[in-house]
């Protein structure tokens, strides 16, 4: 079952926002539309605007500007993907080519600046200043997040604390905005607000931290990306900083030589290794731990079939193999 479909009242909103994101995808330049088609359709589960959903329901919400806000966070969780792809040289994502690999890396930067405007286009038809506040501090921090990341690449002593302040940045920011922007439209007290912020956040962090033990778990098919691209990349992602931590001098030098110069030449011992000292495990851990206060955020909302839902979807979050 695929999240959307967890509530019936929630599916056909759903439908309404995929509608909504093909039909304010049209431009007067073909590549665009053409680019902009092929990365919306390519498979996601929008999670991000299935968050909006939730969260403005759960919040009372009785209106149709749900919908449009949706589509907003959609656009810019689209364009991020398109400037990711190009930054890490990435070929395959959700089990297709990259927009950067079938048309080049400059339509691709520049469809990703087309998403990010049209986002704004149809966040000042919505007008609300609060949310428009919200969800333009979320992207600038999104942008402050892939800069530190890529400050971070092949740097062996990246902390905890830091890899946790870059997820943080480039994939909770935008979770925590979707669910803030939903409490917001439906004019939630301080109480709720906040509590459907913190929901966003963490289940947003536990997302993430999933995304990173995949690569060291799955196949290709499964994950929809190459088995390793993070190393090849050379990020020091959680698996691996935990692996560092706890190994052996010879394990640890082994990683770090493999993060400095990226690549796949050491996958397959490194994998061993994260294995071997429990990382897989001690990730998991982390990502249940920052589901559990998700789900604990939560009880500031009213009983609702929505709630049940956002509770299953930070059980799915890290449960899932894709």
């Amino acid at each position: 079952m695929l999240p959307h479909q967890l509530n019936p009242v929630i599916e056909p909103q759903f439908e309404a926002v995929n509608d909504y994101i093909i039909n304010h995808l049209h431009s007067g330049v073909p590549l665009v539309e053409k680019i902009g088609h092929y990365i919306v359709e390519s498979g996601g589960k929008r999670i991000r605007p299935l968050l909006v959903l939730l969260a403005a329901n759960a919040a009372g919400y009785k209106g149709d500007n749900h919908i449009p806000l949706a589509a907003v966070i959609e656009f810019i969780h689209t364009a991020t993907l398109l400037h990711d792809d190009v930054v890490d040289n990435s070929e395959l994502r959700r089990g297709n080519d990259t927009a950067n690999a079938k048309w080049g890396n400059a339509p691709s930067v520049l469809v990703g600046d087309f998403l990010y405007s049209r986002s704004f286009q149809v966040m000042v038809e919505i007008r609300n200043m609060e949310i428009m506040e919200v969800i333009s501090n979320a992207t600038n921090i999104i942008a402050e997040g892939e800069v530190l990341q890529l400050l971070n690449a092949r740097n062996p002593d990246t902390s905890e604390d830091s890899y946790m302040q870059v997820i943080l940045g480039k994939t909770a920011m935008l979770f925590e905005a979707a669910t803030e922007s939903g409490a917001l439209l439906a004019g939630a007290d301080k109480a709720q607000q906040e509590a459907l912020r913190l929901y966003g956040r963490h289940i947003g962090i536990a997302f993430q931290i999933i995304d990173d033990v995949m690569d060291y778990l799955s196949s290709a098919e499964e994950m929809g990306k190459n088995v390793g691209d993070d190393l090849a990349e050379g990020k020091a992602t959680l698996p691996l900083i935990h692996a560092m931590r706890e190994g052996t001098d010879e394990q640890r030098q082994l990683i770090r030589q493999a993060i400095r110069k990226g690549g796949l030449d050491d996958l397959q011992p490194v994998m061993d290794i994260v294995h071997a000292t429990g990382s897989i495990d001690y990730s998991r851990e982390t990502a249940c731990a920052e589901a559990d206060k998700a789900i604990k955020a939560l009880d500031a909302l009213p009983d609702s079939s929505f709630k049940d839902t956002m509770i299953q979807l930070a059980d799915l979050a890290v449960k899932r193999s894709s």
